[in-house]
């Protein structure tokens, strides 16, 4: 019998491939509806990631149901260890593409060692912060990312605590893609998504997400049509830091400080202004970017903010066991336990 030849077409994906049968139970109005339709639709165009290689990790949360809602393989875990458990799935298992979904109280609070340390070792991890500055699922008090003064269930006189900024966390933390997005701007949230998931090494994406039971409205400056302009600065690679509605706007350096500019006759020029470089190996000027969110009259940055490659933990750790096994060859574990000071309790 003549050898058949089958033809094997490449099925093209779409985001209902993406979409699990469990009906999607937050909130109306809530934010985390329009992470998970940009996650669904931006998966599809991934290259060179395969559905059945995608796992998604968590911790507590309304964020946390996220893997119930994708459908790829998924671990709901225990209150801000999913950066743990993602860094045991992928050192496990290098080839899988692990994706983290928590909350700023579940990363950055009870997480926030496990966060640091992902960070520090470059794991190939993507973590994305639904960050809405106050604590849903246990309804409403304050959490690490709630603005100083903050009237909330556990702070009725207001907060007295000063809140983390979670990107300069991730900058000085030493992960290597840290990026910024808006729930509402279904766009350049895909962009950021897919970037996160082309970088190799530990890709961070921080998420304003509205909360509309407990916190509503809390990043409408940024998201309405007719503040946003004036209020969100989009970092391009390559490009001078503009903004405003009529893009008369800009960031300079004045000395070490970013200070905002008015572009126009006898005013500055484009020129003047400070060039956006996410490739940049240095943190300095990423993290002075940063903080322009601590001063009320400065633009919120959006987009990525460094970009960099260093070596990363799982692909060192397969290496350095790969090289102990070509000297010593494979171990055996009786040995190991019975090597050095040993003793029988009888």
């Amino acid at each position: 019998m003549a050898d058949q030849v089958i033809d094997i077409k490449e099925i093209k994906l779409t985001s209902k491939d993406f979409a699990s049968d469990q009906d999607v139970r937050w909130c109306p109005g809530c934010g985390d509806y329009s992470i998970l339709a940009q996650v669904q639709r931006s998966f599809p165009d991934m290259v060179g990631i395969k559905k059945e290689n995608i796992v998604w990790v968590s911790g507590i949360g309304c964020s946390s149901r996220f893997p119930y809602y994708m459908n790829t393989y998924g671990f709901h875990g225990i209150h801000g260890r999913a950066p743990a458990i993602a860094t045991g799935v992928k050192a496990s298992r290098p080839e899988l593409s692990v994706w983290v979904a928590a909350g700023d109280g579940d990363l950055l609070s009870i997480g926030g060692n496990h966060f640091i340390h992902a960070c520090r070792r470059n794991i190939d991890l993507k973590l994305l912060l639904f960050n809405n500055r106050i604590y849903g699922l246990t309804k409403g008090q304050y959490s690490p990312t709630s603005e100083k003064g903050k009237i909330t269930k556990t702070s009725p006189f207001g907060s007295i605590d000063f809140p983390f900024n979670p990107v300069s966390l991730a900058l000085g933390s030493g992960a290597t893609f840290v990026a910024r997005s808006l729930d509402r701007d279904a766009k350049h949230l895909q962009e950021m998504i897919k970037r996160a998931a082309d970088h190799k090494g530990t890709a961070f994406v921080e998420i304003f997400q509205n909360c509309s039971i407990f916190n509503d409205g809390v990043f409408d400056v940024l998201t309405d049509k007719k503040t946003k302009d004036d209020n969100v600065l989009v970092l391009e690679h390559g490009k001078p830091m503009l903004f405003g509605t009529d893009k008369n706007k800009g960031i300079m350096m004045d000395g070490a400080k970013p200070k905002v500019v008015e572009i126009g006759p006898g005013k500055h020029k484009i020129e003047d202004l400070l060039v956006h470089n996410e490739f940049d190996y240095s943190p300095i000027v990423a993290t002075l970017l940063s903080h322009l969110t601590d001063d009320p009259s400065m633009p919120t940055p959006i987009g990525v903010f460094r970009q960099v490659s260093k070596s990363t933990y799982d692909a060192d750790m397969e290496s350095q066991i790969a090289d102990v096994k070509l000297k010593k060859g494979e171990g055996d574990l009786e040995k190991l336990l019975f090597a050095g000071s040993t003793w029988e309790v009888n």
